[in-house]
């Protein structure tokens, strides 16, 4: 839930005031499921910290890393490796569950990005601890585990009873963001964290065939305890097709069957269109790049969005979550030549476009039979207003689900030119494996160049102060000094490089405004100079002074502004800084 009843808290018995102010949840649904026989007996020497509490509370970072190590030790099958540093100097590790001969395909499960959300720890936990010592070793037959218990380490640590306030336990939870208060869930393309640049540096070392990204969502109540998502899903927006095929067809069948199994209620990731009045529908998303999905969608790496739901008990979501990977690995190693087949023909396909932006589509992509609760509205003092109360009765409707039509397509070039003088650009190529070629002498070339015009500087965001701009493309003869780089779009990750690199790119270099130097205009004209200059252009120009009437007719607000009107003139004339406004980046075009 995201609307907090703190009306209701303030309006409770005396004795309520006592203790501390905690947001009051809708009513807990009882819940039993086959998975409850995965808990650890109270006497088991190797029960998890979070099984020891009876799933009231979830170890600490120190505590997660000496139980672990104590596994470690005691089997074979598990070794532990650090693959990064956190801001606060913390260790990035990973478990790694092998047996048998190397070379394996390998999954690849991250829980803690957002730390908070922390059950895939807990349930990672105890799938080890099963896998190495409890008799599920043949999980490790035709697939390594590769996982990591915590990825947003520090964020981890901010650990506290009241930092996620529609969440039913842990106890004490992490922070969402990291110590620099970066969104790793929005860090993927542009990859600003070293825990980002870490966790690429993983991928791409791994190459897994399936990547799970283990989450919690919160939004509306309903009945669902495990939801997912991924690129493809029922056949839509997959970029990456065949993996989003074997996704849909074959992972998401055997999955849901092994929820319910487990006593779970799988559906698809819920996010209404409004949380006041849920039954206007859910939207079925396509994710960017910033995301988990959007990048191994692009990427073309088979990745799954894990979002428990956080209005359902701590123990129950950690069970899920432990059926969701352990069915993972099974699928992973039943069908990881099909998997491979997959992920080999989307890195062999070579889009001719891409669709950099999308909009909504008005009209919904299907409906489903959608399992929710019952709820009504009560007149909330504190607001004013009715404030939707969810009740514990279930209720079953025609859900919409709506999705999006493209907006801004574009055709991709033959290469795109990264000039010398933007090094941090040439390092995210780098990071993410993107091939290109330095070049070691001037290049003087005819290149498609885009220019921002209206360029509007948005809110501070994750670390950047976003740009946004209408893009006018033109072709210029650009100079690229040594040092310059060439990125191929011919290459498997020929999709990454344009979303990376194109200027439309809602989670490129532009829009994430990454080259400000383009916004600065140097040079400057007085207006003693340019009156008359202009004046003599509008007496011998006269297309331009029937440009400039079209100008003044259309928009009153320029006409009344004189200064605007002279640096109109300006800005045609051999004065002007051509440079202004031109994102650096070139394409090459045939």
């Amino acid at each position: 839930m995201r609307t907090l009843f703190l009306a209701a808290a303030l309006l409770a018995t005396t004795a309520t005031a006592q203790t501390p102010l905690e947001a009051p949840l809708p009513p807990v649904r009882p819940w039993h499921g086959a998975s409850e026989k995965l808990v650890a007996k109270p006497t088991d020497p190797w029960i998890t910290p979070a099984e020891a509490s009876a799933f009231a509370t979830t170890p600490s970072y120190a505590e997660t890393r000496i139980w672990l190590d104590r596994l470690v030790a005691a089997s074979p099958l598990l070794t532990i490796e650090t693959f990064g540093k956190s801001p606060q100097g913390r260790d990035l590790y990973a478990v790694r569950a092998h047996k048998g001969a190397a070379g394996k395909p390998v999954v690849l499960v991250q829980a803690g990005i957002h730390a908070g959300e922390i059950e895939g720890k807990d349930a990672g936990l105890m799938l080890l601890r099963d896998i190495a010592l409890r008799g599920k070793d043949s999980l490790l037959d035709k697939v390594d585990l590769v996982f990591v218990p915590i990825y947003n380490v520090d964020g981890h640590e901010r650990s506290g009873p009241y930092n996620r306030p529609n969440q039913r336990g842990p106890r004490d939870m992490g922070w969402r963001t990291t110590a620099q208060n970066l969104n790793l869930n929005r860090d993927y393309l542009k990859a600003d964290a070293p825990e980002t640049q870490a966790m690429i540096g993983l991928i791409r070392r791994l190459d897994p065939v399936l990547y799970l990204d283990l989450h919690v969502t919160d939004g509306i109540d309903h009945r669902y305890d495990v939801t997912y998502a991924f690129s493809g899903w029922r056949g839509y927006y997959a970029r990456s097709a065949a993996i989003g095929r074997f996704l849909d067809t074959r992972l998401r069948p055997a999955m849901d069957a092994a929820l319910k199994r487990g006593g779970h209620t799988p559906g698809y990731y819920v996010s209404t269109l409004d949380n006041r009045e849920p039954e206007k529908g859910m939207s079925q998303d396509v994710d960017t790049p910033r995301f988990s999905t959007g990048y191994g969608d692009i990427a073309h790496i088979p990745t799954v969005l894990v979002e428990t739901h956080s209005l359902k008990p701590y123990r129950q979501r950690v069970l899920g979550t432990y059926v969701f990977v352990e069915e993972a690995l099974r699928i992973a190693a039943g069908q990881a030549s099909a998997l491979r087949t997959a992920i080999d023909t989307d890195r062999a396909d070579r889009p001719a476009t891409a669709t950099m932006t999308w909009r909504a589509n008005p009209t919904p992509l299907y409906s489903v039979d959608f399992l929710g609760l019952a709820h009504d509205n009560y007149l909330s003092p504190a607001s004013g207003r009715d404030e939707l109360r969810w009740l514990p009765k279930p209720l079953t409707f025609r859900m919409p689900v709506f999705g999006s039509l493209p907006d801004k397509v574009v055709t991709l070039p033959t290469a795109w030119w990264v000039p010398a003088t933007l090094p941090h650009v040439i390092d995210l190529l780098k990071l993410h494996g993107i091939r290109y070629e330095t070049v070691d002498a001037t290049r003087t070339l005819d290149l498609d160049m885009a220019r921002a015009t209206e360029p509007k500087l948005q809110a501070a965001s994750e670390g950047h102060v976003p740009l946004d701009a209408t893009i006018v493309h033109e072709r210029c003869r650009e100079t690229m000094p040594p040092g310059s780089v060439r990125v191929p779009a011919d290459q498997p990750l020929g999709l990454l490089a344009a979303f990376l690199l194109e200027p439309e790119s809602e989670d490129g270099v532009l829009a994430w405004n990454m080259a400000p130097a383009m916004l600065a205009r140097t040079e400057y004209i007085e207006g003693y100079a340019i009156a008359p200059l202009a004046d003599r252009m509008l007496a011998t120009d006269p297309k331009l002074k029937a440009e400039f009437d079209a100008k003044l007719a259309a928009d009153p607000a320029f006409a009344r502004d004189a200064t605007a009107r002279l640096q109109w003139f300006y800005a045609r004339t051999p004065y002007y800084d051509a440079r202004y406004l031109l994102y650096p980046i070139g394409r090459e075009v045939n």
